[in-house]
């Protein structure tokens, strides 16, 4: 939200740093070095998804502490050590306890920017809503191979208390909150836990709207609850499609399929709930005919004006400890773990496909806010470009609405 402030570190004693995610971890290495270099004499710490995941990155750019998830309580302990005041050894992040005490506190917002400098949601009618975050979970109990939660928590997922989540929904609409993003991973994997949740919310705030990530496998599997979300103020749905090829879904152990994803896109508009496709566009196994395939498919079912234009753009991460490490056709391609990247570098077989990403990145990136239909015409004539071939019109399958949508896009 802002810029290291001069004097900012004058009286700091600890200071840690958040690594959420891929984006994060990487905008965040300049700010750990510019710590570390005004003020090496304070303990510096890196917590969350990422921070195990790079933790020898980290410790050359002069990281004391690195801490993964469910890490409150040696976060604690760590900054009352820098105080000079020292605390019971904390128990193991993974240990029953720590998780326990760690779920059960209620997040207190009060020292961070206001909301209203955050990410609004955006409706079709222009109109903005102020959005806040919840987790209803921790962890994910699916292990898709590309999926950087994996390999730090192997399959598992912990439910937050529904009342802590309540109180801290409620302390962000009295701070002016409209919208709430749920940031679970997958808001299904506990779906009664979910429905409660989201029944409450509707309870005791019915005006109030709210979007969440939820697997297409979910979304099929748990059919019968989707009018429920549709009727409780449900905005969107974020769901992971990645690929329409089921080659590509299986080398990801996705756990769908496209006839899936078919399937739920019906059902999703025959129930007034947006879906909200992510996807993996480029992978090895991206063929420039085959990306013209893809445009050509969400243009067939109707989905252009639910994706955001940066999804056309993005490129799989082989990132450190990745089960995609596993496929032999990745390491095929991967190169040696790019400090730098935090990843495995990897380079295209067909140089054409690294060139279109690039061209398609670029177009993106020049005007992100121009309307969907217009971006994704001109990344499929760069693709035919690309391809040395004329468009085939493929007509679509309903007509084109715009749907909600959060103005900061979601990508890792």
């Amino acid at each position: 939200m802002d810029r290291l402030p001069a004097g900012a570190l004058d009286d700091v004693t600890f200071a840690a740093v958040s690594l959420p995610m891929h984006t994060a971890t990487r905008l965040a290495l300049p700010v750990l070095r510019t710590l570390k270099a005004r003020r090496p004499d304070v303990p510096l710490c890196a917590f969350g998804l990422y921070a195990p995941l790079n933790e020898a990155r980290l410790r050359a750019d002069g990281v004391d502490v690195v801490l993964g998830p469910e890490c409150e309580d040696s976060l604690v302990a760590a900054a009352l050590a820098a105080h000079g005041r020292p605390a019971a050894a904390p128990a193991a992040p993974t240990s029953p306890s720590a998780r326990a005490r760690a779920l059960a506190v209620v997040p207190d917002r009060a020292g961070l920017p206001e909301l209203e400098r955050y990410a609004h949601v955006r409706w079709p009618d222009g109109r903005e809503g102020v959005a806040g975050v919840a987790e209803a979970s921790r962890g994910c109990k699916h292990t898709c191979r590309h999926c950087p939660i994996v390999p730090v928590y192997e399959g598992r997922f912990v439910a937050v208390p529904a009342d802590v989540v309540l109180a801290d929904i409620r302390a962000q609409v009295a701070a002016g909150a409209t919208h709430i993003t749920f940031a679970d991973p997958d808001f299904f994997n506990g779906p009664t836990h979910a429905l409660r949740l989201v029944e409450a919310l509707h309870h005791e705030w019915p005006a109030l709207t709210y979007d969440a990530t939820i697997k297409v496998e979910h979304l099929r599997g748990h059919d019968v609850l989707l009018p429920r979300l549709a009727d409780t103020g449900c905005a969107f749905v974020t769901t992971a499609v990645e690929s329409l090829d089921d080659a590509v879904l299986a080398r990801l152990d996705k756990g769908h399929t496209r006839a899936d994803v078919e399937a739920v896109t019906a059902r999703c508009r025959d129930l007034g709930l947006p879906l909200a496709p992510t996807f993996l566009a480029f992978t090895p196994w991206t063929t420039v005919d085959g990306y013209r395939r893809f445009l050509d498919d969400i243009e067939a079912l109707g989905l252009v004006p639910h994706v955001a234009p940066v999804q056309w753009t993005l490129r799989l991460l082989v990132t450190e400890r990745s089960r995609l490490l596993e496929l032999d056709d990745i390491r095929a391609v991967a190169r040696p773990f790019d400090p730098g990247t935090l990843t495995h570098p990897w380079t295209h077989p067909d140089a054409r496909v690294d060139v279109l990403q690039h061209a398609v990145m670029a177009r993106v990136g020049v005007a992100p806010d121009e309307p969907r239909d217009v971006i994704f015409a001109a990344i499929r004539a760069l693709a035919d470009a690309a391809a040395g071939a004329l468009r085939t019109p493929v007509a679509p399958l309903v007509a084109r609405a715009a749907i909600p949508y959060l103005t900061e896009p979601w990508y890792c």
